[in-house]
């Protein structure tokens, strides 16, 4: 992720800090020296930085499940609004996925667990006193038991993208086809996100409950992420089953790594190739992507060699792969174009683009002519 800094491994996982995050932790700091002096900027900053700590936990407690079932974890980045690991991908057995969903907020249970058995419950006791405020003003563990039951309660919601929605995706998809499952998990959490926003916009006034933009920041936030994952799933369903060969682009150019930038402008000025394959031999050396460049005729001009603007971080597909596996390489990797493979030797291109294009050509033959 762009503007993240790394600092550190966990089990072999990179770990990164966007430089928001950093920068939320210092408006919080001055906040909190401005208002109540040095001493309360020091504990909520300590305090923040617990509670991310607690955030990477849950993440790795994804990452290390996942793991089990031979899917790895490609990095974990702390953000202001909190974690995320990026697994290679979701398991096929909606079992396997129920328990890698479970793992995160296991692990704040585990926390907060740990947190109440040291403190003598007595954490527990100022809640029966003067209610949950008490925990979110109290003593510092009193704010990171509080917390942690929060991260469980709301990532518990059956909505995506929190893992709730996982959780009942995964236990539809037992008896149901994957992508019904999916459908109907988002459409639940859509409902839910409606009467957050509802809420939040007008408050429930009999029961005391006033509008509240937090509400509605939420009701967006699930709204957004329910969309993207019922989109995502409806496209790996349409792709099952096709193999990359009937949609792989098989007119297209090449270069080696010795060309100039300008034998790469002379060949996208001829056509519309935006990506190209570099070769070295029959070997499929790296992919000049086109905002590669652009980038760097801006800067450096068109005499520097491919062989230095090229990325190495490419998935090669075969032609007889389906056509959902390597979408799913393909959003894993920096390129957004795979070189596509026959006993070895290059035979065609697969892009986002072209994907796109022959779903949406899949989409209007499917449907009734107009008479």
């Amino acid at each position: 992720m762009k503007w993240s800094i790394r600092v550190g491994n966990l089990f072999g996982i990179p770990l990164f800090v966007h430089v928001t995050f950093l920068l939320v932790l210092a408006w919080i700091g001055v906040m909190s020296w401005r208002h109540n002096g040095a001493s309360s900027a020091i504990e909520d900053v300590l305090f923040i930085c617990t509670l991310f700590a607690c955030v990477v936990l849950h993440e790795l407690g994804h990452a290390l499940t996942a793991r089990r079932y031979g899917i790895a974890t490609r990095d974990i980045t702390l953000l202001p609004i909190g974690g995320v690991a990026r697994l290679d991908r979701m398991p096929d057995d909606p079992r396997q996925e129920l328990w890698v969903a479970l793992a995160g907020p296991a692990v704040n249970v585990v926390i907060a667990g740990v947190l109440l058995f040291v403190t003598g419950l007595s954490a527990v006791s100022g809640i029966s006193d003067t209610g949950l405020e008490s925990m979110l003003t109290g003593t510092f563990v009193g704010r990171v038991i509080a917390t942690n039951v929060f991260l469980v309660l709301f990532n518990m919601l059956p909505a995506f993208p929190m893992d709730g929605g996982r959780v009942l995706r995964a236990l539809l998809a037992i008896r149901l086809e994957y992508a019904r499952a999916t459908q109907l998990a988002a459409t639940i959490g859509q409902l839910m996100a409606l009467g957050f926003g509802l809420i939040g916009l007008f408050g429930i006034p009999w029961l005391g409950i006033q509008p509240t933009g937090m509400l509605v920041f939420i009701a967006l936030f699930v709204w957004i992420g329910a969309a993207q994952e019922a989109g995502m799933a409806q496209m790996r369903h349409s792709l099952s089953g096709i193999p990359v060969s009937r949609a792989m682009v098989t007119e297209f150019h090449t270069l080696v790594p010795d060309d100039t930038l300008a034998a790469a402008v002379e060949l996208t000025l001829k056509g519309t190739q935006r990506d190209f394959p570099v070769l070295e031999g029959d070997r499929v050396a790296g992919v000049l992507r086109q905002s590669d460049l652009l980038a760097t005729l801006a800067r450096q001009g068109p005499q520097v060699l491919v062989r230095d603007v090229m990325q190495t971080d490419f998935q090669v597909v075969q032609s007889s792969e389906m056509l959902d596996a390597a979408f799913r390489r393909l959003s894993e990797c920096r390129c957004n174009t795979a070189p596509v493979s026959f006993q070895g030797r290059l035979v065609g291109m697969v892009t986002m683009d072209n994907i796109g294009e022959f779903l949406a050509i899949q989409g209007a033959l499917g449907k009734p002519r107009r008479t």
